[in-house]
């Protein structure tokens, strides 16, 4: 599509060209047909390019949305005349269709930072950045992904370094140069800078501030207005406070192309009595376009006399475009078809041109690097854009043989009167030189500014403000005397405090006795094991417990196992006598050992100094050495395991060698592990010691010098001393005791003084020997690289690192992986374990929130399970049930307690089933007394007193036909009690929550069950009044008068049926007034009982008598 677009925009042209020319009449009207239709072919023969050319995609880089300013120019539509008129140059031999994409810059820098590298691969080069504050970083970008960044508003200096930045090319000459030229012209020197809030004028001020102090200038100020009139006011007191400045710049969007922010600052600073000629204002936008000033009229000084009055103290700087201004160009691209969109030349922003001219400038770099045979990439285009011109939007454009613009800049002033701007002086980039035009500038009151020192602008001179170079001089000498005191006094500091941290402090090193309690390194694992003793009877274990305790106490002298501020240690003593006091030259050592902190370097934790004992304190590690773990025979090995802890080798002596520490005593046992199974080195650093306390050498025995590089044992001196190229050898004799799981040298029959002798003196070469199918080829290769005999053949511990890593294919290594790889034979058993148990789990959790359902109300039970808390609520009417069992103490005082669990296990049961038929609430049960409620927690009307009586007509039918297990001839007799009120409802404590019912209703229903008469249902009378009230049929009759304890006498009835009610209910006794019942329903209990028995003893005699018969003998107390 974009291809038929770039014929099209030809062929436009071709037409337009030819047709505006020759205009069609009626005498030659077929003349000039065939004259156009010949230009149709010769245009799309001409302009059309090969299928086959490649896209080279300009990304135009601004913050054209977040910045109405920047939108004003209209980027896409300079950018689509600039590619049309390129297509349509025929001197232009790009080798590419040129197309372009705008890319939307962030207002914010580090989005914007973040945005661009988003944007790498979505152009071929860049026009952009404007924000100056991210401008060195997308050149590094441009230069490493090989793509040309073309920038008018970037600042740094540093840019200009073409080894440095080789892909990025200015398409304006720096700002600040032009601004230095101006400066110098002028003898201005002192700047204060004013920057809009919005980051691109922050940075842009900045940066500029940053250069012109590089250039030895003075800036005294650079600061950003605040909104408001009082943030304006606050600046320019800030200026004020300033003294010398001459010329302030204006870092934010000229007033002469619509920024409010510049007219209000401009107009507080004439309110203020600044704008009287003391200073110069320069507006920076304006140095980035062609302004156009001939002939024109700015209508933003026509209704605004204090603008137009503050604005004569303002210099305005601009690029030169002659006679045909941005307008003109404007308007001739739009009449010509070039353009076509609806704009008007005074809606654009003169920034316009500059977008056109910097893609027409690329475009020309293309075409010079192509004509040179060298390819359209980033460096190729930044390089040549040197010596050409050509024809920009609103003026020429030149560049000279080191690429620099040649362009030309006026200085436009007011004539203090009108609205138009007049040019004075012409700044000729060509020569650095600033020519009058033959109008002088018109400054406020007729008085320019002081000038400055031409000092400023010799970098040869020393600017001395007018003070004495002699002065000068003994300032700086005595400045630099007291530098001298100074970095002596802090010395001496330094050493003072050093030597405070050495024995004070949470970091010191030189550690007493005071700092340490020394352990048996056996007494953990003895605690552990009397720990887990629990026969509370065994004296005997008791005594010897505390005898091993006694024999475990340990000593500085007799162990090397302590306790360092809770923590196990180790201490790594020296030899008696070897070391005396610690030397000064060992407290650097200790210092460097003190900072290595690496999770495969053992941790030095400080020097033991005290009674005559020299040591170092390193983290304990439990599981011992490399050497203790090969030699265990019950420890599994397989390649994983190993390969973890040589990586976790590797890794601690690559750290060491990379802070120039070489090991020197590296050998399996010097390689601890710790409960992690983490390998780390040990020892390292004392060597060192040895070598700063001037100990005496001791010739180490055969064994121990197995790990020895060969140079070293030729020089013991050096041995000593040790070397990084020693510890490579050391690492491979280690290697070799991992691989084959035994000691160095472990398949030969020498002995260790024999392969000593050999190792010194090749040849032969004396190495151990490997089964090559114990290990992978590469690990066998990397280990007699690393045993070597010339040192400068082995590798280094980075290259060790790299290689190892390509053993296991790029995938760490750990303990972790080890486990993992041996678990996996067991991943399916175990994955259908885990489904098994997760279903049964989600069954249990099931049955766990049915049971909680089942204790509390639902509503309840969610707000406990997500952890909310329940406010209790009030109901107003409910219908509360009680019952209890008659004669429930003498049945518990003659049964079993299994017999009654079992018992109200069954009659529970047997409620809880007659519940379900139900609109009701189970509340609680407890002894014998069972307790449901009507009409909570969920509402239901009036509707709670009939389910409650026919609950309990169903409840009291079935309590007719229940026999007890234990029992059966005994009938079963219950109480109820009904009653109808008000009532609180809540959730009573943490710890086993409860859903209570508080209030009078509660207690009058007991009342109304413990005044109650067995089989009887007792109503009180607001029940009586409810059930009546629903008109359902209920039988009730009058009890009478009843004494309710704490409530008096009222008025009770029975509900003794219900219309339609079929099922039996059981015949209450008869008892009279006055009978004390219950006396003799526990007598009937017990005669029952005692007749029971005697049957069921009985029995057991009949039985007993067949099994005499059958001759086995029983004595009589057994029976």
């Amino acid at each position: 599509m974009s291809f038929l677009l770039w014929c099209a925009n030809g062929v436009s042209w071709v037409l337009s060209r030819h047709i505006r020319v020759h205009h069609f009449d009626k005498g030659n009207s077929f003349k000039t047909f065939f004259q156009a239709l010949w230009w149709l072919l010769f245009g799309i023969t001409l302009l059309c390019p090969p299928a086959h050319c490649s896209v080279f995609k300009i990304g135009l880089l601004g913050p054209w949305n977040c910045d109405p300013f920047f939108s004003k120019a209209f980027p896409h539509v300079a950018a689509r005349l600039a590619v049309g008129r390129i297509s349509r140059d025929p001197s232009l031999d790009l080798g590419h269709r040129l197309d372009y994409v705008i890319l939307q810059e962030e207002c914010e820098t580090p989005r914007a930072l973040v945005r661009f590298v988003d944007f790498g691969k979505l152009s071929s080069a860049f026009i952009g950045p404007l924000n100056p504050g991210f401008c060195e970083v997308a050149a590094h970008l441009g230069a490493n992904w090989n793509k040309a960044i073309f920038s008018w508003m970037c600042i740094n200096y540093k840019l200009d370094s073409t080894t440095r930045h080789n892909a990025f090319a200015r398409t304006l000459p720096s700002p600040i140069q032009i601004l230095l030229t101006i400066m110098k012209y002028f003898k201005w020197a002192h700047v204060g800078i004013i920057a809009s809030s919005e980051d691109i004028w922050m940075y842009t001020a900045k940066e500029s501030a940053t250069v012109l102090r590089n250039h030895g200038l003075p800036v005294g100020i650079v600061t950003s207005v605040h909104k408001g009139e009082k943030g304006i006011e606050d600046t320019w007191n800030k200026i004020k406070e300033v003294n010398n400045i001459k010329i302030i710049l204006l870092c934010m969007h000229s007033v002469l192309v619509g920024g409010q922010e510049q007219a209000a600052l401009l107009t507080k600073a004439l309110e203020m009595g600044l704008a009287d000629g003391r200073y110069i204002f320069i507006p920076y936008d304006t140095l980035l376009y062609s302004l156009p000033y001939q002939n024109n009229s700015f209508s933003v000084f026509d209704n605004d006399s204090k603008l137009q009055e503050a604005y004569d103290a303002v210099l305005t700087i601009t690029l030169e475009s002659g006679e045909r201004t941005f307008y003109d160009a404007f308007r001739e691209a739009k009449e010509s078809g070039e353009i076509i969109r609806d704009l008007e030349a005074t809606q654009v922003s003169p920034l316009f041109g500059t977008i056109y001219d910097a893609i027409y400038f690329m475009a020309m770099a293309m075409d010079s690097a192509r004509r040179k045979g060298v390819r359209a990439s980033g460096a190729n285009i930044a390089e040549h854009t040197k010596n050409f011109s050509f024809s920009g939007f609103s003026h020429q454009v030149e560049t000279d043989s080191s690429g620099k613009r040649l362009n030309s800049y006026v200085i436009l002033d007011t004539d203090g009167r009108g609205s138009q701007l007049f040019p004075t002086h012409l700044l000729d980039m060509s020569s650095g030189s600033v020519l009058s035009l033959g109008q002088a500038i018109h400054f406020p009151n007729e008085i320019p500014p002081k000038p400055d020192s031409s000092c400023w602008f010799d970098p040869d001179v020393l600017c001395t403000e007018g003070i004495e170079p002699a002065v000068i001089l003994l300032g700086v000498m005595l400045l630099f005397v007291l530098v001298l005191c100074a970095v002596g006094l802090a010395s001496l500091i330094r050493q003072s405090i050093l030597s405070n941290q050495l024995f004070r402090g949470p970091n010191k090193i030189i550690l007493t006795l005071d700092d340490l309690v020394f352990i048996n390194p056996e007494l953990h694992r003895k605690r552990l094991t009397l720990d887990s003793l629990t026969d509370a009877n065994s004296i005997a274990v008791k005594s010897r417990s505390s005898a091993s305790l006694k024999s475990a106490v340990a000593t500085h002298e007799t162990s090397n196992v302590a306790l360092y501020e809770g923590d196990q240690v180790w201490l790594k003593k020296f030899e008696m006598g070897a070391v005396h006091n610690v030397r000064q030259s060992s407290t650097s050592i200790l210092r460097k050992m003190k900072d290595l902190h690496h999770e495969n370097v053992n941790l030095f934790l400080g020097f033991f100094s005290d009674c005559g004992i020299f040591a170092i304190v390193t983290e304990y590690c439990s599981r011992g050495s490399l050497e203790d773990l090969l030699r265990n025979e019950d420890m599994k090995l397989d390649w994983m395991f190993k390969s973890s802890l040589v990586m976790d080798l590797i890794k601690g002596i690559r750290y060491l060698h990379h802070r120039d520490f070489a090991h020197g005593r590296l050998k399996s046992r010097n390689c601890v592990v710790d409960g992690r199974f983490v390998l780390k080195i040990t020892d390292y650093g004392y060597n060192e010691i040895l070598e700063a306390q001037k100990c005496p050498y001791i010739q180490p025995s055969p064994e121990e010098l197995l790990w020895t590089a060969p140079e070293l044992l030729r020089d013991p001196d050096m041995c000593r001393k040790g070397t990084i190229k020693g510890d490579i050898y050391s690492f491979a004799i280690i290697l070799q005791e991992v691989v084959a799981r035994g000691p160095p040298y472990c398949t030969s029959e020498l002995s260790a003084e024999e392969i000593i002798k050999k190792v010194k003196k090749p040849p032969p070469l004396c190495r151990p020997n490997v089964a090559p199918e114990v290990a992978p080829l590469t690990c066998m290769q990397i280990m007699k690289q690393c045993w070597a005999e010339a040192p400068e053949r082995r590798p280094s511990f980075e290259e060790v690192f790299h290689k190892f890593k390509t053993i296991n294919k790029g995938k760490k290594t750990n303990i972790i992986d080890s486990m993992l790889r041996m678990l996996e034979q067991y991943s399916s058993n175990l994955e259908d374990l885990i489904s098994k148990r997760t279903e049964e789990l989600e069954v249990e959790k099931q049955k766990t929130e049915k049971l909680l359902s089942q204790m509390l109300p639902p509503s309840v039970a969610e707000a406990l399970k997500t952890g909310g808390t329940v406010e209790p609520e009030y109901f107003d009417q409910v219908t509360i049930y009680f019952n209890d069992i008659v004669g429930f103490t003498s049945i518990s005082a003659l049964s079993e307690p299994i017999e009654v669990v079992d018992l109200l296990n069954d009659l529970y049961s047997l409620f809880d089933a007659v519940l379900g038929n139900h609109d009701v609430y189970k509340v609680e049960t407890i002894g014998d007394a069972y307790m449901v409620a009507s009409g909570l927690p969920k509402r239901n009307g009036n509707k709670h007193a009939a389910e409650i009586a026919n609950m309990s007509l169903d409840i009291l039918s079935s309590v007719g036909t229940f026999k007890m297990r234990h029992m059966p001839d005994i009938p079963l007799r219950i109480r109820i009690g009904l009653h109808t009120g008000p009532c609180v409802a809540g959730v009573v404590g943490l710890t086993m929550p409860r859903y209570c019912l508080f209030g009078d209703t509660v207690n009058t229903a007991s009342r109304m069950e413990s005044t109650g008469l067995p089989y009887r249902i007792h109503v009180s009378q607001s029940t009586v009044d409810t059930l009546r009230s629903l008109n359902e049929g209920y039988e009730i009759i009058p009890r009478g008068k009843t004494e309710l304890r704490g409530k008096g006498v009222e008025e009770t009835y029975w509900l003794v049926g219900k219309k339609g009610f079929q099922k039996p209910l059981p015949k209450p006794p008869e008892i009279r007034p006055g009978h004390n019942w219950p006396d003799v329903l526990t007598r009937k209990l017990k005669s029952v009982l005692r007749n029971t028995k005697k049957t069921l003893r009985k029995a057991n005699f009949k039985e007993l008598g067949s099994i005499k018969e059958s001759g086995i003998s029983f004595e009589e107390d057994e029976i």
